[in-house]
């Protein structure tokens, strides 16, 4: 019988703002730490910097402290053995200039405070003030266990010095290995019709987002939906993943949707989701996915349904190419014809979309682990 220890971890990342996407992140952080804790004989106590604790607790299950109190933050990683920063986009400016010294210092109250820092698969950039490069090489130089979602972030890793010694692994992003509930009714994401329409029809799941000022892409996105319900009867079934903005958006676009019932289509948004596995319960249901969402994609392939991207992020292109797929569009540059044809196309092929692409999902499911082995192997020495 392999003896147990107890370990606890501090991790810190966008939690607590009900973002599907980055809640699945966490999920499947928690997941892998549990069941390889659970293979090695180490028992993971994890405590959440979440800007929602009692939320936090109350869907996971875990301890939480609060993200932005600064007493309650350091006592929560003095008791504790290591803090995890990741996954997610954190250390990028293009949200704001706040995010990269936030996360930063936390990373760098641990490291004082003599605990071992871990970065857990994160999508690093774009980082477009100078002043911050330096500062992120000096933190993850002291860090004992660095990983990243992308080559392209590995890359910019080294640009700012990291080499050699500062070894950085490209892994999958940690949501490819989430699963599905066991005691969820429904399919288990074969691409079948969507059991939650009353309908028979193929189910098209659209992940959309507020991104250029004159929504020119969500116009060009009702379109190319609009023209394939001319193809092809389907229910378009809205996945808001962050609220409330992503329902706006949802909203948008279905109001230009024009008279789509008249080509025997029907239209529907799913309703507000707080766990994570509730989504992509939601998109395995689905025959194809049209996401702008990085995690509404990531969700269809773990769940091998049929997807096309639209990119408004390079973290959008980077992650199409690791299974071998291009956008379909970008928020600059959106046919609607292509996206109509694409979509009916994936809909007729969609067991030749999944045979194609089974064995790169199942190796970056595979790859979606290897941080949290690693982090607990460095636990267990």
């Amino acid at each position: 019988m392999v003896a147990t220890t107890a370990k606890t971890l501090v991790l810190s990342g966008y939690y607590g703002f009900r973002n599907s996407g980055d809640e699945a992140v966490l999920q499947s952080i928690l997941l892998a730490l549990e069941e390889e804790g659970l293979t090695t004989g180490v028992d993971i106590k994890p405590i959440v910097l979440s800007i929602d604790p009692e939320w936090t607790s109350r869907t996971y299950g875990v301890e939480s402290v609060h993200r932005m109190k600064l007493g309650e933050v350091r006592k929560a990683i003095k008791s504790s053995d290591g803090l995890i920063s990741g996954g997610g986009s954190l250390l990028q400016d293009a949200t704001g200039i706040k995010s990269i010294p936030y996360y930063l210092g936390v990373i760098k109250l641990a490291q004082w405070l003599g605990k071992p820092t871990f970065v857990y698969a994160q999508g690093i950039g774009p980082v477009n003030r100078k002043l911050f490069r330096p500062l992120i090489a000096s933190v993850f130089r002291r860090c004992d266990y660095i990983s990243v979602r992308d080559t392209e972030s590995a890359s910019l890793l080294r640009d700012m010095g990291l080499r050699g010694k500062d070894a950085v692994q490209v892994v999958p992003d940690p949501v490819m290995g989430l699963t599905l509930r066991e005691n969820a009714g429904g399919s288990e994401g074969n691409g079948d019709v969507g059991e939650s329409t009353a309908s028979e029809l193929p189910v098209v799941g659209v992940s959309v987002r507020f991104w250029n000022e004159a929504r020119t892409e969500l116009t060009q996105l009702a379109e190319g939906l609009s023209l394939l319900c001319r193809r092809k009867p389907v229910h378009i079934r809205f996945l808001p993943f962050h609220l409330p903005s992503d329902v706006e958006a949802s909203r948008f676009v279905m109001e230009r949707l024009g008279n789509v019932a008249e080509r025997g289509c029907t239209v529907s948004i799913a309703p507000e989701t707080e766990h994570p596995q509730d989504m992509l319960r939601e998109v395995s249901r689905c025959s194809l996915l049209v996401g702008m969402r990085l995690h509404s994609l990531i969700y269809a392939a773990s769940q091998n349904v049929p997807l096309l991207g639209v990119s408004y992020d390079p973290k959008i292109d980077h992650f199409l190419g690791r299974i071998g797929s291009v956008p379909v569009g970008t928020a600059e540059e959106l046919d609607p014809r292509i996206l109509a044809a694409e979509g009916e196309r994936l809909l007729q092929e969609a067991g030749t979309w999944r045979k194609s692409h089974a064995a790169q999902i199942a190796e970056l499911k595979r790859e979606a682990r290897v941080p949290a082995r690693r982090i607990v192997e460095f636990l267990r020495k």
